[in-house]
C-alpha cells in the first residue's frame, strides 16, 4: 500500500497555526460513554473495513459515505475553509459548495485510505474540552511510522460531529484549505471554487 498519510496529509503542514499549544483545557475523566470519542472511534472503525474491503475508489466512497456523513459536521467544515466569502453567498451556492466540500472529504479517504496492511487506529480514551469543543486524540500505527491525528468536534443536537482534522497533532486542515481556496475565490467567487472542488473530486475517483 502506497504511504497513504504523505499523499492525503503532507499539504496541511503549510501555513497552518497549531491549535493545542495553547490556553488551559479541561481533560474528560476516562470513560467509554463520552461520544466526542466514540464519534471518532466510529469513523476509524468505518474507514478501516473500507480498507480491508479494497475495490474500487468509487466502491470505497459508496461504503465510507455514510459514515463520513455519520462524524463530520461538512457545513461548518465547508464555511470555515471558505472564510468571509461564505456569508455573503446565496443559500443555493452553499448547499452547491457543501455537497462538493461533502464529495471531496469522502473521495479523499476514499482514494488514499485504499487497501489494508496492519494498520491500526488508536484513539485516547478521554477527551480535551476546550470552550465547547472537544478535542479528541488518535494515532495511526503502521508497520515502521506512528501519525496523529487529532480531531475537533462540537456539538450538533445530540451528537458531536467532527469540524477539523489535526495532523500531527496540531495543524488545522480547515486553515490549510482556507488558504489553498483563497485564490480562486478571489478570482473566481464561490461558483468556480464549486467547481474547482468537484473536479478535484472526479480525479480522485477515476
Amino acid at each position: 500500500m502506497k504511504p497513504i498519510w504523505k499523499s492525503f496529509f503532507v499539504a496541511l503542514a503549510l501555513g497552518s497555526a497549531p491549535l493545542l499549544a495553547s490556553a488551559p483545557f479541561q481533560l474528560v475523566q476516562a470513560q467509554a460513554s463520552d461520544p466526542s470519542v466514540a464519534q471518532v472511534q466510529g469513523f476509524y472503525d468505518a474507514l478501516q473495513a473500507s480498507m480491508k474491503a479494497g475495490g474500487t475508489p468509487k466502491s470505497r466512497y459508496e461504503k465510507l459515505r455514510p459514515a463520513v456523513e455519520k462524524a463530520f459536521d461538512l457545513q461548518a467544515m465547508t464555511a470555515a475553509s471558505v472564510g468571509p466569502a461564505w456569508a455573503s453567498a446565496s443559500e443555493a451556492d452553499k448547499k452547491a459548495l457543501t455537497d462538493a466540500f461533502s464529495r471531496m472529504t469522502i473521495a479523499n479517504y476514499a482514494k488514499n485510505f485504499d487497501s489494508y496492511s496492519g494498520e491500526k487506529f488508536v484513539v485516547e480514551p478521554a477527551s480535551i474540552v476546550r470552550g465547547s469543543d472537544h478535542f479528541v486524540k488518535s494515532t495511526m500505527k503502521t508497520s515502521n511510522e506512528t501519525i496523529a491525528f487529532n480531531y475537533r468536534l462540537h456539538q450538533v443536537g445530540s451528537d458531536w460531529k467532527i469540524t477539523d482534522v489535526l495532523l500531527a497533532g496540531n495543524i488545522s486542515q480547515m486553515a490549510q484549505k482556507r488558504s489553498d481556496f483563497a485564490s480562486v475565490l478571489a478570482s473566481g467567487g464561490v461558483a468556480a471554487l464549486t467547481k474547482r472542488i468537484n473536479a478535484l473530486s472526479d480525479q480522485m475517483l477515476g
